[in-house]
């Protein structure tokens, strides 16, 4: 059985929704969550959007809700590997890391990492890069018939 890998496209897509998604943990870190200033401008009871996320992101720390989203789908991803299950695990895992589930985000890491040497299930396709070329020579050629 084949391993399961995603193609060129795929991984590229992967590549940059990952790196868009722990710029904006970091940014969830330092600029919202860690700011002095935002803090006290949500405590004084100001109604403002970022006051809204902050509040959200911390009730979603508090339940473990990035950590827990990351190691669900990267377990179902180790049994059952594909594509969505891996981009859900990848993008709430990077949150957990960024936010604060660090503990839990880093198994469901860990766990990804692992996934990639399972074979994948006999029904996925085989990429078209992989198919055989045909046993015949194409019509164009100049062999003799």
């Amino acid at each position: 059985m084949a391993s399961f890998m995603p193609t060129a496209r795929q991984t590229s897509a992967l590549v940059l929704l990952g790196c868009a998604t722990l710029g904006y943990g970091l940014y969830l870190r330092l600029s919202v969550l860690d700011a002095p200033e935002l803090a006290a401008v949500c405590e004084a009871g100001l109604p403002r959007a970022v006051c809204t996320l902050r509040r959200i992101v911390f009730e979603f720390q508090d339940l473990q809700l990035f950590a827990g989203a990351a190691i669900a789908a990267a377990a179902y991803h180790f049994f059952r590997p594909a594509l969505t299950l891996l981009t859900i695990a990848l993008v709430a895992s990077l949150l957990g890391l960024t936010v604060g589930d660090v503990g839990v985000s880093a198994f469901a890491v860990a766990v990804l990492v692992m996934s990639f040497a399972r074979p994948a299930p006999a029904s996925s396709s085989m990429p078209a890069s992989d198919i055989s070329p045909p046993a015949t020579a194409p019509a164009s050629s100049r062999t003799s018939h």
